[in-house]
């Protein structure tokens, strides 16, 4: 009996293990996604640059992610005038993730709004 115990112990681990090595990386990246977009947000506000810029900035944080994005994916809103309005930055993408005997598609929604102080 203690021996069935061991080995289903020891193979639930190893699901767990596997399945960790599938889904962890691509919810590590979005996190480390969605705080590129709230810094890029933050510091883009009161910058002078332009939509197509901070777009292009952040496809470049994407792909050193290794996040699968395209220029359509990322949506960037600006309103008002620099320091006094809002900037929004917004990207939707999914990642598929196959596992031994799984496979899904995970979506991500990543997004981060910021108001100028004025």
């Amino acid at each position: 009996m203690a021996t069935i115990k061991l080995v289903l112990g020891v193979g639930v681990f190893v699901a767990v293990i596997i399945l960790g090595i599938g889904f962890i990386p691509p919810y590590f990246a979005n996190y480390q996604f969605e705080d590129v977009l709230k810094n890029e947000a933050l510091a883009a506000t009161y910058s002078s640059r332009t939509e197509d810029d901070i777009k292009t900035v952040v496809l470049k944080r994407a792909k050193e992610l290794d996040i699968p994005l395209t220029e359509k994916q990322v949506v960037v809103n600006r309103t008002g005038s620099n320091g006094a309005g809002t900037l929004s930055i917004s990207a939707d993408y999914s990642v598929d993730v196959s596992v031994p005997g799984y496979q899904t598609t995970l979506e991500f929604h990543p997004s981060s709004t910021n108001k100028g102080v004025f």
